[in-house]
């Protein structure tokens, strides 16, 4: 089989997975009654938790006004977003606290937990904006600029932060620098400037994204140790003492190469493209299980037994991620040996993480590729997102190829 014919038939199974795990998350996780996603769902599709995820609601609505934007607008696709965002607007945020957003919430919007962290607005931020982009509805741009503005301050230290929580740990003692923060800000980046045309805005854009990509690079990315670092000292220091100075997250760092690569493309920095590419090769090296195959959770850039219990388990969001940053690698280079990994990981899908029998993945494997018992299709971290992006994303990038050869 040729490499057309192959990408032709891989483009096949991608456009059904989409098909399957769109109608599952619709089927099963929309609450008709308050409005949002029921992400906790086991693997038939029952609910086994009503808690919701306020990551989740953004995170929703953003997938299913892509799907709108991609494909074109279907009325159940862009009704489901809006689900999502007016749930997200009239229960998950924290008028109180800056506008700080909720962790958390019951069913019917009452407030569980608050987190230190911006992952609730920035999700948010994305689910206004491709809104924004679908339908022209202005308030969710404004909403959408807000909240990442909010964002901004809040990392680069500008304000307090409103809701009183502080730093993880006690900054006398600790202090330092997350990969999470720029990296994120950075896809946001993307999602509002694709979107947001206004000149003022584009400026802010831009120069937000350079300072992200500055940071992951300078701080974060240590080719000496031949890894990114999840965690690292205020100026970039190494605390190899420590085991939260050495956890490498494999999957997280291949995001972030794709992150960079697409702002590259952008840009047309060859040398930014070139270090993301590096990043990829050496993530995806450390991190997939010689033995069993599949990308492990995290690694210790040393060699030292991982702190997370977890740290050997298969999850579904990285190699989503890997089928992303592989695709749009080979698609970039041309080079065979990223088709190659694309190829290996989509067999390893194929064959632990998809269920054809009730459809969408299962979230979490063992490091043998069996489900964890009950099995899970959703979870609080785990709804219509990682996978429904990445089958988006390559069937666009599978069709890009095939236009050109």
């Amino acid at each position: 089989m040729n490499t057309k014919e192959l990408l032709t038939e891989h483009r096949v199974w991608i456009r059904d997975q989409l098909d399957k795990s769109v109608n599952f998350w619709l089927k099963h996780g929309m609450d008709p009654v308050n409005g949002g996603v029921y992400t906790c769902l086991d693997r038939e599709g029952k609910v086994y938790s009503t808690d919701k995820s306020v990551w989740m609601q953004g995170r929703c609505a953003w997938t299913f006004a892509a799907l709108c934007a991609t494909y074109g607008v279907k009325e159940e696709w862009l009704a489901a977003s809006k689900s999502c965002l007016d749930f997200l607007e009239k229960y998950c945020i924290n008028r109180a606290a800056g506008n700080r957003m909720y962790f958390t919430v019951t069913a019917d919007g009452k407030p569980l937990r608050q987190r230190r962290y911006c992952f609730s607005e920035g999700f948010y931020a994305i689910a206004n904006a491709e809104y924004y982009g679908v339908t022209g509805d202005k308030t969710c741009l404004e909403r959408a600029r807000a909240a990442y503005d909010l964002i901004w301050q809040l990392n680069q230290g500008l304000i307090q932060d409103p809701t009183g929580l502080g730093p993880k740990t006690i900054p006398e003692t600790r202090s330092g620098r997350g990969l999470a923060n720029p990296m994120i800000y950075l896809n946001i980046t993307s999602v509002l400037r694709r979107v947001d045309k206004d000149q003022e805005q584009e400026a802010i854009y831009n120069e937000r994204a350079a300072k992200c990509v500055e940071e992951i690079f300078k701080y974060h990315f240590k080719p000496e140790l031949g890894c990114t670092l999840e965690n690292v000292g205020p100026n970039g220091e190494f605390r190899g003492e420590v085991t939260e100075g050495r956890i490498v997250n494999p999957g997280h760092d291949i995001e972030c190469s794709w992150f960079l690569m697409e702002d590259a493309n952008r840009t047309g920095n060859k040398e930014q493209f070139d270090t993301a590419r590096k990043i990829f090769d050496l993530a995806i090296n450390a991190g997939w299980d010689k033995e069993y195959g599949g990308l492990l959770y995290f690694i210790d850039c040393l060699g030292n037994p991982p702190e997370s219990y977890e740290h050997d388990m298969k999850l579904w969001w990285p190699h989503n991620e890997i089928m992303i940053a592989s695709m749009m690698l080979y698609r970039d280079t041309g080079c065979e040996e990223y088709l190659e990994w694309f190829n290996k990981t989509l067999d390893y899908c194929k064959t632990y993480f998809a269920d054809d029998a009730f459809g969408e993945w299962y979230g979490y494997l063992r490091r043998d590729g069996k489900p964890t018992m009950p099995a899970a299709k959703g979870s609080t971290f785990k709804g219509p997102f990682h996978l429904p992006r990445m089958l988006m994303m390559v069937d666009t990038m599978i069709g890009q190829i095939l236009d050109r050869a």
